[in-house]
């Protein structure tokens, strides 16, 4: 006589497809807000050595007739300009040390900061990630 023991199966468990769908964010919209915030920088970072020259050039008292000293005059007294007033100028022996360029160099960081902050807030946030982040916030 045979004795077979009986076949000991597992019961299976029932497959349940999820409800849930992974979250696709749209590439489109990354793509140009990583490219704007790439000109932002560039764009301040032309305005900063364009001051840096001028702050320098009269730091160390450049002749104001020569060609390159002035075109870097009138090209930074749009954005120096506005500032120019803010502080009195300390000058010894030609020497001018222009507080008012620093000062126009900080606001203009902190503004191309402030517009990249903006532009990152605008991102596209998927929920995943939205719930990782805000308890981190508060």
């Amino acid at each position: 006589m045979d004795t077979q023991e009986p076949k000991k199966t597992e019961a299976e468990m029932p497959r349940v497809d999820s409800t849930l769908k992974e979250e696709q964010l749209p590439t489109q919209r990354i793509k140009p807000l990583y490219r704007v915030t790439q000109v932002v920088w560039y764009i301040l970072g032309l305005i900063e050595i364009l001051l840096v020259l001028r702050f320098f050039l009269k730091l160390f008292g450049a002749n104001p007739q020569a060609g390159f000293t002035q075109f870097i005059y009138v090209i930074t007294q749009i954005f120096a300009g506005p500032f120019l007033l803010v502080f009195r100028v300390s000058s010894a022996e030609g020497s001018v040390f222009e507080w008012s360029t620093l000062l126009a160099m900080a606001v203009y960081f902190l503004v191309a900061w402030l517009i990249v902050k903006a532009l990152i807030m605008s991102k596209p946030v998927s929920t995943k990630e939205a719930n990782k982040k805000l308890p981190e916030q508060g």
